[in-house]
């Protein structure tokens, strides 16, 4: 019976295409109390509101919860000393790396310029001030964080909840009944998120028709060379980033990785989730890849938690393709924000499906953009989901190698042993 049901991708892919065609058709048809009272300005903006807002009401309790209860797992790191600093360094200097690849390229691409989207959008968008660096830093710590949750100043929601975690990691034992609540708590958002993402076809359907009913086939190329930014940039971050650092700090041969790591890349794009497709990651940089089970056992599934470059680079063509679908320019200090606070989420991104368009709905609040942009891509993001997960549990792989290397617990044996498992196949 369970094998007949329909998954959300096809549900949410239905949905795309009769939003689309719906949105297309409405377009050529005249003014009508039909089409923009009852159909555009009616159902379509009650059923896309209402998803938007159930999107937005997960965020803060999401990002707060998730980073606690991340931070405080972390006690493992003490114990492991040299290891937890180079996995962490690792996977916060990779995914700020992976946001400016997003970033530069969709300046250079400019997804979003020659749309205007501006007259979608019910209030209109301010422009946040430039704000100075250092006032971007220092205003990262909260004077109280309960006004901060209730005013959805995420950086200061996500420096009180690291540290919390950290509190709770560094009370050890005494802590536990603490720990176990937010443990408990995580499932439960998770669960929520799963609630909201049983909407997305719908949503999608509506916001979708809702946008090309205004914007006709104009909206097609602008949707389209978003999709090759993304696409793209992660194609360069693991040509180029990943493949880079493996040579950098190994002398291993790039190749011969991607070659043996392609098939748990497939069960990531198939799943879209780093945490599905953890024991296959597991496995194959183990037995495959060559390195230790006490390194991997440590740095797979704390890449599963905090290392999502995928989705940073997702937020961050995103961000920019938005700020130029309604015009709003985007200072040095903004996008400086765009890299932190991407960077800094990326802790807080659980490996499941659907939950990066919370969390960019997340990076688009903190420069003042409007959330409403988040109806030209949320259709597509799936397919993008795909992509970027097989490039996340790719990143939880290289740093595992490099990690198991300099620490002396790797097989090089193993690594290059391909063409001898062939033969023998």
């Amino acid at each position: 019976m369970n094998s007949k049901k329909m998954g959300l991708t096809t549900k949410i892919f239905i949905g795309l295409i009769l939003g689309l065609i719906s949105g297309l058709i409405l377009n050529n048809m005249g003014p009508s109390y039909f089409r923009d009272t009852l159909l555009v300005d009616g159902i379509f903006t009650l059923v896309g509101t209402v998803f938007l807002n159930a999107i937005k009401m997960m965020v803060v309790p999401l990002v707060f919860v998730s980073l606690v209860n991340g931070a405080a797992s972390m006690s493992d790191i003490r114990k492991l000393g040299r290891v937890g600093t180079k996995t962490l360094g690792f996977y916060l200097v990779t995914t700020a790396v992976a946001i400016t690849i997003a970033i530069l390229l969709a300046y250079v691409v400019n997804p979003g310029i020659g749309l205007d989207m501006s007259s979608l959008v019910k209030s209109e968008p301010t422009i946040k001030e430039a704000t100075p660096l250092v006032a971007v830093i220092y205003n990262m710590v909260p004077t109280n964080p309960v006004a901060a949750m209730a005013n959805g100043e995420m950086l200061q929601i996500i420096v009180f909840a690291i540290l919390m975690g950290v509190g709770l990691a560094a009370l050890g034992e005494r802590a536990k009944p603490v720990v176990d609540i937010f443990d408990r708590l995580n499932d439960l958002m998770m669960k929520m998120v799963g609630f909201v993402m049983l909407l997305a076809p719908y949503g999608v359907a509506a916001l979708i028709a809702k946008t090309f009913s205004g914007l006709g086939f104009a909206a097609m190329v602008p949707l389209a060379k978003y999709m090759f930014v993304v696409l793209f940039a992660l194609a360069l971050h693991a040509g180029i980033t990943y493949s880079g650092m493996l040579v950098a700090f190994t002398k291993l041969n790039p190749i011969t990785f991607f070659k043996k790591f392609g098939p748990a890349m497939g069960v990531a794009f198939s799943t879209a989730s780093s945490g599905a497709t953890l024991p296959v990651t597991l496995e194959t940089v183990e037995e495959k890849l060559g390195a230790s089970k006490s390194i991997a056992s440590f740095t797979i599934p704390l890449g599963a938690t905090i290392n999502m470059d995928g989705t940073a680079i997702m937020q961050g063509a995103a961000t920019i393709f938005i700020s130029q679908l309604y015009g709003i320019p985007l200072s040095l200090g903004m996008i400086l924000t765009v890299i932190l606070t991407a960077t800094l989420a990326s802790v807080g991104t659980a490996g499941v499906p659907g939950v990066g368009l919370i969390m960019l709905s997340m990076v688009l609040q903190a420069v003042g953009l409007p959330i409403e942009g988040i109806a030209m891509i949320i259709g597509i993001d799936r397919i993008l989901d795909m992509s970027r997960t097989a490039i996340n549990i790719t990143g939880d792989a290289i740093c595992t190698i490099i990690v198991a290397k300099s620490e002396g617990e790797f097989d090089e044996k193993v690594y290059n042993s391909v063409i001898e498992k062939k033969s023998i196949a």
